[in-house]
């Protein structure tokens, strides 16, 4: 069952609520925007929430307003970053609060990744293809995002969030709920070999035989006949959260493929990297 449900909300947002995780805990709000219901125009139409795209960047502010009023949450609470496609993660405490919101400037520099176990923290990452990872400790009240595209899933993001969380909290991977959001799927998602010869350098660390080959493990990656890779980075995404300590039973994997969804999602790939972003979000209501 897709765990990312969609929900209209009164101000007309059109978001993919993380339900599994709220129902369980609704101090907890999680999920992920569409591209619809917002005031962007054009390429970047409606809800782009990403400054860094060329879109007119009242827009984008108008847009972050408007998901956070759709989830009922004060803006100067939310928070954004300057993302790099690497793996340090940020601990957020109530001094970063808002960061980010509505310029870059004042943004979370260089980071990929965010933990908090602060009530009235909102943590958000920006995507438009990559896999957004989410992470509840239920036993700490602490919470984590990540974006990992190729690179992050190469550098192990996961890992790195995880290990964040149990210095900063104490937080035990057996007892963390994990998300793998709405990315673009292996049905789309073609690379090279450089890209491949990344992936088994991750791979040896946790799967067998580099995982690829194994029918044991999951098909982490197909040859086609042109030579090139179709690549399922939610797949090793997954496969990086159970190495890290956390239970198969504990991860939730969305279906949705942002390339196959443009009436949804914006695809920086599917689009010719002219496009909007969505944004994910976690945190703890105060």
């Amino acid at each position: 069952m897709e765990p990312f449900v969609i929900r209209q909300a009164e101000n007309g947002c059109e978001l993919l609520m993380l339900e599994r995780f709220m129902n369980a805990c609704p101090a907890v709000t999680a999920g992920f925007t569409t591209r619809r219901g917002g005031v962007s125009r054009e390429a970047f139409g409606s809800l782009n929430c990403g400054l860094h795209v060329e879109d007119a960047p009242a827009d984008v502010v108008a847009n972050r307003k408007l998901l956070a009023e759709s989830l009922e949450l004060p803006f100067e609470s939310c928070t954004y970053a300057e993302q790099v496609h690497g793996k340090e993660i940020q601990v957020v405490g109530r001094g970063q609060r808002g960061a980010g919101n509505d310029s870059r400037e004042k943004a979370l520099q260089g980071k990929d990744g965010f933990v908090t176990n602060e009530p009235g923290v909102y943590l958000h990452a920006l995507f438009a293809d990559c896999v957004p990872l989410y992470f509840y400790d239920p036993v700490r009240k602490a919470v984590g995002l990540a974006h990992a595209g190729w690179k992050g899933t190469a550098l192990q993001i996961a890992k790195a969030t995880l290990e964040t969380m149990s210095a900063a909290y104490g937080t035990k991977p057996r007892d963390v709920k994990a998300a793998i959001g709405p990315s673009i799927g292996a049905c789309c998602y073609e690379v090279d070999d450089a890209v491949i010869a990344r992936m088994d350098k991750a791979l040896d660390k946790i799967a067998p035989k580099g995982g690829a080959d194994d029918s044991d493990w999951p098909p982490f990656y197909e040859k086609k006949p042109n030579g090139k890779y179709k690549l399922n980075l939610q797949q090793i995404n997954r496969q990086i959260m159970i190495k890290a300590g956390i239970m198969p039973s504990h991860i939730e994997i969305s279906g949705l493929c942002t390339s196959c969804r443009t009436d949804l999602f914006f695809s920086h790939r599917k689009e010719g990297g002219k496009t909007g972003r969505m944004a994910a979000w976690i945190g703890l209501r105060e």
